[in-house]
């Protein structure tokens, strides 16, 4: 089998440590790992394959030789350095909102979308992490019976903005239990113990950029702009795992039975539903694995075809480094790379 040589943009962060580590545990045809990051993390070590890996600092030149660019450092890092990974020779494979929506790269999803991969012309965008997660349920649903409408709550955990968010739940955590002075740095309001219905900025209209994120993304994905998406996005007191309650409506009447069966046989999906026993889709259980568990499937019985679901995925694995490896893998498959 042929190796490549693959660059892991922002490597020091959540999402580059987590796509390190699912390209050792994947086995992934590696004959070159160079790891990238800003000029404070150069000179890091970082573990592969039990061997220590010297972080560089990313520059324009970073990418001679290099087939497979993974970018993970924020969006204007990746709308600066992508194209100077492409013009190297490199797919990039771009887990920010930088080209999301642009008309002429796929946005894609290897359960949902893998056909999409086809029109990449050297960059392909990974979703939003509360997009993926959803859509991957949703597809089978949406061809056996049309889905028209998805209404989504979202219960995200803090790991979706970083390193830094996770020890200000920590440490506010543990300053709650000492009677300690309250910080709140990374979010506007305290963390611990506390919900925030606000995730990235507010527009004009109201609506979070998160939320707009959603309602256009899983247009894209799946490929049906009639589908009408109304969403809420929350960030929770919640490490690792993304939480949605999700309702929809389709054109074709579906049991909850008939839902049950089809995510039972969707790829990428693991249902978890047998409320007599309490089992049902927890973040917990969610954290560290690679499927989308849906659970709590049952009929909306306030409109005529009407379907809810809690759908939880670990936001770190699909949600972002996963999704990006398996989108690499549909490429080797596929033989376009």
């Amino acid at each position: 089998m042929k190796a490549y040589n693959v660059a892991v943009v922002g490597a020091t962060g959540a999402v580059g440590n987590e796509m390190i580590s699912i390209l050792e545990q994947r086995d992934f045809p590696i004959n070159e790992l160079r790891l990238l990051a800003s000029e404070r993390s150069a000179g890091e070590k970082l573990s592969f394959q039990g061997h220590n890996v010297t972080v560089q600092q990313l520059t324009e030149h970073s990418f001679e030789d290099i087939d497979i660019g993974l970018f993970s450092a924020g969006a204007s890092v990746s709308k600066t350095f992508a194209p100077h990974a492409v013009n190297a020779g490199a797919v990039v494979i771009d887990n920010t909102s930088a080209f999301r929506m642009e008309p002429d790269i796929p946005l894609v999803v290897p359960e949902v979308n893998p056909h999409a991969v086809e029109r990449q012309r050297g960059i392909i965008s990974n979703p939003n992490c509360s997009t993926i997660q959803m859509v991957v349920a949703l597809k089978p649903l949406h061809d056996a019976a049309r889905i028209q409408r998805v209404v989504v709550s979202t219960y995200q955990s803090v790991s979706g903005t970083g390193r830094k968010a996770i020890l200000e739940l920590e440490t506010q955590t543990r300053h709650i239990f000492n009677q300690k002075d309250i910080l709140c740095q990374v979010y506007p309001h305290q963390i611990a113990f506390n919900c925030l219905p606000h995730i990235d900025g507010f527009m004009e209209n109201g609506h979070t950029r998160e939320e707009i994120k959603m309602v256009k993304e899983t247009k894209k994905i799946m490929e049906d702009d009639r589908i009408r998406v109304s969403a809420t996005t929350v960030r929770v007191p919640v490490f690792y795992g993304h939480s949605e309650s999700v309702n929809i409506e389709t054109e074709k009447k579906l049991t909850a039975q008939e839902a049950k069966a089809l995510l039972m046989r969707a790829p990428g999906v693991r249902v978890v539903d047998d409320p007599s026993r309490n089992l049902y889709p927890l973040a917990i259980e969610a954290a560290g694995e690679d499927d989308v568990f849906v659970g709590r499937i049952r009929e909306d019985d306030s409109i005529e075809n009407g379907l809810n679901m809690w759908i939880v995925a670990d936001n770190l694995r699909k949600g972002a480094a996963l999704n990006a490896i398996q989108i690499a893998e549909l490429l080797i498959q596929r033989g376009l790379i």
